[in-house]
């Protein structure tokens, strides 16, 4: 047992910090894995502290109270390739040659003593059952001549320049062999607040999720039930262990049969042999998108990346990657949208991601109200702003017409100018402040969602309709001016410029949901701008024909180029409501 807590004492990357000097029991613990801080403190409980650790020693305190100081001969860092982290240390006073090895149970197990594995098994089975993440310790005594030996191939072999890794990792191989098992860690990888509300609240806004993990098929197993991966009546699929393709193939050919209702879970070791030929590749991710949800155990930060790279590549759909820690990167870097979480493993997820945030129950507000808007928003805008282009297109393409194609321009270049400016910049970029739905509605209605996956808010269909659009609106207003001022030709800059400005002011609020503040201001200051541009302007505009009469028949041309549209679309809408608007009734 005291080897055992020595091993955690000493077998890990954790270096102690002194906020105060003066109090020694104030100590601070940084380490790139939570993990490796919770084995030490856990060390620490059991009277064996650790008091510093630097490239060259490491010292610690016995529960007698003496100080132990061990000098570092060998460390091999933990790396997602191998799984485990080892350290060669000589005990100061009695001279003691030591290797400390650990990992997970699928590497150590070929590492210990062939009658200590069947111990390993059960161990680790037992805490995975209970959710907690597993950790084999090991040892091994080194002699003196044996350690000079192999330090010196060692050597050598990092120093080649032919065959460097192979040579390297046949070194540690034979240190790695015949280790004798000290104990198995569990720790639990305890959820953030609301995981289950969130996860539950992205499955039925359609979102399909995947949880990529690198636990034990037992500990993803009660860490997806606790998240709410999993529903009642959905029962768990389990793909593990497996060694031959045709295995593999037929057990898809199984899954197949239930995929709609049921959570696959898949291990590494099955995944690797599912994306060993094209073909089992692509039944693969035929099959497995189809599932509710997908749990991939003992994956590796590889796998990750290429598990989100295939979906893309095989459902044709956008990808959003999630993750905390510095194994989450590639996987992050692969998606579409990387979404990194601040956490006790560091910042390497969030300085490498689009989008950070604090907590996971963050991300519900993010998808569901940010990125619902985000979409809605962007949608309208840039279908509104190529609508505006095409209507002053399409008035100046009447004009050349109705005067024998004449190649002069109906307006000149500061109108133009004023036009994509300061005349309609404000309403149009007011219709991102709109908002169809309340925040608690979407909220509570995470189906809203789902909508936007349909694609109708932008799409060929939407395209049409507002090129539709501009060709009835521009015809209205250069046609109608022609009719109602035929006696003032050459008044036409002002009457249908006058007309447009107004119309699209107007065509700005019957898109928007909910009229603010902010649209009335916009529209209000838009106004006094143009008011203020004819009084200013009177090389452009011809004010001597401003009369009420003047004013009511452009009146009646914007109204003829614009209640028609607007009647139609809320008669459509009350005929054929969308879902954010039946929830809202």
């Amino acid at each position: 047992m005291r080897d055992f807590v020595t091993a955690l004492a000493l077998c890990h990357n954790v270096t102690p910090t002194f906020p105060d000097p003066a109090d020694e029991t104030l100590v601070e613990y940084q380490a790139s894995s939570p993990d490796e801080v919770a084995l030490v403190k856990f060390a620490e409980c059991l009277e064996m502290r650790l008091r510093q650790r630097d490239q060259s020693q490491i010292v610690i305190k016995n529960a007698a109270g003496d100080l132990e100081t061990y000098f570092i001969l060998a460390n091999f860092p933990f790396s997602s390739e191998t799984k485990r982290m080892g350290i060669v240390l000589k005990h100061q006073k009695t001279g003691r040659l030591i290797f400390y090895l650990k990992g997970a149970e699928t590497v150590m197990k070929a590492k210990v003593r062939p009658n200590q594995r069947v111990v390993i098994d059960e161990s680790c089975d037992n805490l995975a059952n209970e959710g907690l993440r597993t950790l084999v310790i090991s040892q091994k005594m080194l002699s003196q001549e044996f350690y000079d030996n192999w330090s010196r191939r060692h050597e050598a072999a990092k120093g080649d320049l032919n065959n460097r890794e192979a040579l390297v990792a046949t070194c540690l191989e034979e240190l790695e062999s015949d280790m004798e098992l000290l104990g198995v860690t569990g720790v639990e990888d305890r959820l953030q607040d609301d995981v289950a509300v969130v996860i539950e609240s992205l499955r039925n806004a359609g979102i399909q999720v995947w949880m990529l993990t690198g636990d034990k098929v037992e500990t993803a197993t009660c860490i997806a039930i606790s998240a709410g991966f999993k529903r009642r009546t959905q029962p768990l699929f389990f793909m593990r262990d497996m060694t031959e393709a045709y295995d593999a193939s037929k057990r898809l050919d199984e899954f197949s049969r239930k995929a709609a209702s049921s959570i696959l879970m898949i291990d590494g070791q099955t995944l690797d042999l599912c994306l060993g030929t094209k073909k089992l590749e692509e039944k693969f991710f035929a099959e497995a998108t189809k599932a509710p949800s997908v749990c991939v155990c003992r994956c590796s930060p590889t796998q990750k990346a290429l598990i989100t790279r295939k979906i893309a590549e095989y459902t044709g759909k956008r990808t959003a990657a999630i993750g905390d820690g510095g194994n989450d990167v590639g996987m992050i870097l692969e998606a579409n949208v990387g979404i990194g979480i601040v956490g006790r493993e560091g910042k390497q997820a969030s300085l490498a991601s689009d989008f950070s945030i604090d907590e996971f129950k963050f991300l519900r507000r993010l998808v569901l109200w940010h990125g619902r808007l985000s979409y809605k928003r962007s949608a309208v805008l840039s279908q509104f702003v190529i609508h505006r282009g095409l209507i002053i297109a399409i008035i100046q393409a009447i004009f050349s017409i109705i005067f024998y194609f004449v190649t002069i321009s109906i307006y000149n270049g500061y109108l133009i100018l004023g036009y994509s400016t300061i005349y309609t910049m404000f309403p149009v970029f007011s219709l991102v402040t709109d908002e169809d739905c309340s925040e608690s509605a979407v909220m509570k209605f995470p189906i809203l969602y789902s909508g936007l996956q349909k694609g109708r808010a932008l799409s060929t269909k939407t395209f049409l309709i507002w090129t539709w659009k501009s060709i009835f609106q521009g015809c209205v207003i250069m046609l109608g001016s022609v009719i109602f001022f035929h006696e003032s030709f050459t008044n036409i800059v002002t009457i249908t410029f006058s007309s447009l400005i107004v119309c699209e002011i107007l065509n700005v609020f019957s898109e928007v949901h909910r009229i603010n503040y902010k649209m009335v201001i916009s529209s209000i200051l838009t106004f006094l701008i143009y008011f203020m541009s004819i009084g200013l302007f009177r090389g452009y505009f011809d004010t001597s024909y401003i009369t009420w009469t003047f004013v009511m028949k452009v009146c009646l041309v914007t109204l003829a180029s614009w209640a028609p549209l607007h009647l139609a679309r809320r008669i459509y809408d009350f005929c054929d409501p969308s879902e954010h608007q039946k929830i809202m009734r």
